[in-house]
């Protein structure tokens, strides 16, 4: 059995998203597995993901979103130890839900770039 990789936005959740109220901040958490090497480039996974967040600070900062938490995981304190730690957690902060929707509609957000430095993901909001 393959197993699924998840790059790309889930549209019912967006929608879902979409339907909370807009007054509180939310919290985006992001769970990142770095390919090895670029097909095309050859470069790491984890040297274009450095390319992308360089490219996106500046979109965070028009929308006043920050990151709250960069962190390597370490090992699986409650849960299955045989299980793969992702490679890298990231946690950012929107001050509302429309930061968020408006910044991945943004002319020029570096998605791509995420996306080609990724072989699988997790985006999770929390409230």
């Amino acid at each position: 059995m393959s197993k699924q990789v998840y790059l790309d936005l889930n549209m019912d959740a967006l929608k879902h998203l979409a339907s909370f109220e807009d007054h509180t901040p939310l919290h985006m958490i992001n769970f990142l597995r770095y390919k090895e090497a670029d097909e095309v480039t050859g470069r790491s996974g984890r040297a274009i993901y450095k390319e992308y967040m360089e490219k996106a600070i500046p979109f965070f900062q028009k929308i006043n979103a920050s990151i709250s938490f960069k962190g390597q995981p370490m090992s699986m304190m409650i849960g299955p130890e045989d299980e793969e730690l992702w490679d890298e957690v990231l946690i950012v902060t929107y001050a509302t839900k429309h930061d968020f929707l408006n910044l991945i509609q943004m002319e020029g957000y570096p998605g791509h770039i995420r996306k080609q430095a990724l072989s699988d993901s997790r985006i999770i909001f929390c409230k």
